[in-house]
């Protein structure tokens, strides 16, 4: 294995403790948590160019900071919303819709083949996702606008990852200054829409930690084992992270692990399998 494609996997690994270190900053507005988180990603990473001379890498095009910034900062604050404001195992579990939406996507946008079995793996996606919300299932009647955050979400993300094939010029370290970019942008719309909450240490950390790890790191290792890793190998392990995901909050009693949410889960991580099986056997 490639230390590009460990990169990588790094970058799923830390994405297991996103919706986690998220519910430990519940107390803070969404877009707040959006600004914090960034702000740390994006200092820390300035910082570390600036030390490295590579501040040059941040002068790139309108098209890569409308990309870049729109992505992150789009993502995250539809995320965070949703944890906010759903069941937090729910509306992690339909986010992860992104991975099967990258393999729909990917035929009208970058042209490529869609066949039965890639099909039958979003399918099976969709599937396990309305079990979450379809009729029968329990949550509280205000999460709908939380669930439909996390669809958007998932959404947005599949948009950004897959149109990112586009502006494979732009260097991995240009990354520092979109989350830069995505900092200022959630902080100016917190203070436009949301009311300040001074965080509790306990919401500091959690800003901290997802500032270093899930929202930061995270993206640096993603591009590099996206852009010189085995694409193939990471786009099949990416579809654990939301096992893990699920599995960390159930482990931190963060919601239960009803019937209906884990046959959601296996149809979820199922049909991811079924995708990334049909891309293994193309690429043969």
């Amino acid at each position: 294995m490639s230390r590009a494609t460990a990169s990588g996997i790094g970058a799923l690994a830390l994405w297991a403790f996103l919706a986690l270190l998220a519910r430990g900053a519940a107390g803070l507005p969404p877009l707040q948590v959006t600004a914090m988180a960034f702000a740390a990603a994006g200092l820390l990473a300035t910082a570390w160019l600036a030390a490295r001379g590579q501040l040059a890498a941040l002068r790139q095009p309108p098209v890569a900071w409308a990309h870049g910034v729109g992505g992150l900062f789009g993502y995250h604050a539809l995320y965070f919303a949703a944890l906010a404001w759903a069941p937090p195992v729910e509306a992690s579990l339909i986010n992860y819709l992104w991975p099967l939406l990258i393999v729909l996507l990917s035929a009208p946008i970058l042209g490529l083949h869609l066949g039965p079995r890639r099909l039958a793996g979003v399918a099976l996606g969709f599937v396990g996702c309305a079990l979450v919300v379809g009729p029968g299932a329990a949550f509280p009647p205000g999460a709908i606008p939380g669930f439909l955050c996390a669809a958007a979400a998932a959404l947005v993300w599949a948009l950004y990852s897959v149109t990112a094939r586009r502006l494979s010029g732009v260097p991995t370290e240009a990354v520092a200054g979109f989350c830069l970019g995505s900092a200022a942008l959630a902080a100016l719309a917190h203070l436009l829409f949301e009311t300040t909450v001074i965080p509790s240490p306990r919401e500091w950390t959690a800003a901290l930690l997802l500032g270093l790890g899930p929202v930061g790191a995270a993206f640096f290792l993603w591009d590099i084992g996206m852009k010189r890793g085995d694409p193939r190998l990471l786009g099949t392990l990416a579809y654990a992270v939301p096992v893990a995901s699920t599995l960390l909050l159930l482990l931190a009693g963060e919601g239960q692990a009803g019937p209906r949410v884990l046959v959601a889960a296996a149809l979820v991580v199922g049909g991811g399998w079924l995708a990334a099986s049909a891309r293994r056997e193309a690429a043969a």
